[in-house]
């Protein structure tokens, strides 16, 4: 199978788009990257998911708009993806744009993706899976994190052959200890896969959430590039305790967060909290040590011997350096390109083989990570029209009614 797979994560700044060869031979599954596209959202787009999200106040029309906008952008990301695949596919999985992630004591209730996916099936005329999390809410799970099922199967602890470093290669029965996978999004997710242990995973905490806060409010733009005013900053020892004390990361797994927690109100009350000024560049480097130090404590805590990482927090030099630091001498860090996956892409080609496993009715949330009480199929689809096997139909001209 050929299909595209698209994702919008957390950071809302734009929509990573793969195309993926799958080739199944018994328990083994083979993914061929066929290529991968990061398309930018327009400033106005941006400002608008900005203006929707919470703590904002919103209307049913202002959702309705988003949502219809939305489809129309992840359809031109899904043509984008044809194209990579050389022209044909046989499915997308779009996904959405997370706009609410309802919980409520620790319990998530509910959660909303907005992106229109029939937008995308007219489009491209293929089938469309979206609403890939309210299944597992409704066995009673968080709906997140769902690229656990990609991590398990990539990390997966039986024998291959040596990398070409000499080092252990994926899954290496040599190895000792748990392996961890990393994402740095706008919320950094973690995933431990142990040999004979159930997989584990979960939100950890903010990964770039807070620090793209900070530089839209106080440099008036999306991100600090390389991390270069965090670097020049000092760790701010009273904001870090302040920060460190969220209760969120004493709570034991299965847990989820987003923006509902960790957006630009969030920061500017901690601020306040403190009630002395911090320099820019202070904010920018304590936000950083937060990611770091919350990431290295869930590594630990795990004893993993490695860290794989991918997501956009990949490509801040600064973040990076801090986790290899602290995870010196106990776990080496190293990224999913080691591996043939673009870390810039990996949640994208994670999607495509949820795609994969939903079309072929397979569970793509695993329970001993989001706390459901059963694996569920993902997702929804929208079909581009009939199925192939329909039958042609003559317009009905009345309705009977039969007993």
């Amino acid at each position: 199978m050929k299909i595209v797979g698209l994702m919008s994560g957390t950071s809302y700044d734009g929509v990573d788009v793969v195309a993926a060869e799958f080739t199944g031979d018994g328990e083994t599954l083979a993914l061929r990257p066929l290529g991968h596209r990061s398309l930018d959202y327009p400033d106005d787009l941006r400002a608008e998911i900005g203006a929707l999200l919470p703590p904002a106040a919103t209307t049913i029309e202002a959702v309705c708009r988003l949502d219809n906008r939305l489809g129309e952008v992840f359809a031109g990301a899904a043509a984008v993806g044809v194209e990579l695949a050389g022209g044909r596919v046989d499915a997308v999985v779009s996904p959405g744009q997370t706009v609410f992630h309802w919980v409520e004591a620790g319990r998530v209730r509910g959660t909303l993706q907005l992106g229109a996916p029939a937008r995308v099936a007219a489009r491209v005329g293929v089938p469309v899976l979206h609403d890939l999390r309210s299944a597992d809410v409704a066995a009673g799970g968080q709906g997140a994190p769902l690229v656990p099922a990609f991590d398990a199967l990539l990390l997966d602890p039986g024998p291959t052959a040596p990398g070409p470093d000499g080092a252990a290669g994926p899954g290496s029965a040599g190895r000792v200890g748990p392996r961890a996978a990393l994402n740095l999004g706008g919320i950094a997710n973690l995933t431990v896969v142990a040999p004979g242990a159930p997989v584990l995973g979960y939100d950890v905490g903010p990964a770039n959430a807070l620090l793209d806060a900070a530089a839209r409010r106080f440099l008036d733009r999306p991100c600090d590039t390389d991390g270069a005013r965090a670097a020049a900053g000092r760790v701010h020892d009273g904001l870090l305790a302040l920060l460190l004390a969220e209760p969120y990361y004493a709570a034991p797994p299965p847990k989820s967060t987003g923006k509902e927690l960790f957006h630009a109100g969030y920061l500017d009350a901690a601020l306040a909290a403190l009630d002395e000024p911090v320099a820019v560049d202070d904010v920018l480097a304590t936000l950083t040590e937060l990611t770091a130090r919350t990431v290295a404590d869930a590594c630990d805590r795990h004893r993993v011997t490695e860290v794989v990482a991918a997501g956009g927090g990949v490509r801040n030099p600064t973040l990076r350096a801090r986790l290899a630091a602290l995870g010196q001498g106990r776990w080496r860090l190293r990224t999913t390109d080691e591996l043939g996956v673009p870390a810039q892409a990996k949640e994208a080609y994670a999607f495509a083989l949820l795609g994969w496993l939903s079309w072929h009715g397979l569970p793509g949330a695993i329970p001993s990570v989001t706390g459901a009480t059963r694996a569920a199929v993902l997702g929804s689809w929208t079909p581009a029209g009939p199925p192939a096997t329909a039958a042609p139909a003559v317009p009905p001209r009345r309705l009977v009614v039969t007993p």
